[in-house]
């Protein structure tokens, strides 16, 4: 049977507010939404490379420098896996702390990193020679 100094003794748990839970809570979906960003980043990478390696054997064009652009699109996609990480351990102490601003750089960076890859698809896709892009029938 507990004394009345063991129920003085006992530290009384400590209550979350539901208003930081919620700010956690957020903070961890946005967590996992750039972790979806990074590994769409990283497969379409790999698609990009494995599209110009193993093609079909009556494709035109050898390998070439798809690879380049693969590989950037991977290692953006582990950058956005790493920095995210680090983002969301920052922003779990900034809620914990109350003292939470929102950063603009991580969204300029990010909004970077995306058009320079946007403009590299677009310019490996325009300067694919035609002439060598003929219908191969099979019989």
């Amino acid at each position: 049977m507990k004394t009345e100094t063991d129920y003085q003794l006992e530290k009384p748990k400590p209550k979350y507010r539901s208003d930081r839970i919620r700010d956690h809570l957020a903070n961890e979906r946005t967590y996992l939404a750039w972790m979806r960003s990074g590994i769409a980043l990283m497969g379409f990478g790999v698609l990009i490379v494995r599209l110009r390696i193993l093609r079909p054997p009556l494709a035109p064009l050898p390998p070439g420098n798809g690879w380049k652009l693969g590989l950037a699109f991977a290692v953006v996609g582990v950058l956005t896996v790493l920095l995210s990480t680090q983002h969301y351990f920052a922003v779990r102490e900034d809620i914990d702390q109350e003292t939470y601003q929102p950063p603009d750089r991580w969204i300029f960076l990010a909004s970077l990193a995306v058009t320079l890859l946007g403009a590299g698809v677009i310019y490996y896709v325009f300067t694919i020679p035609l002439e060598n892009l003929e219908t191969y029938v099979l019989e």
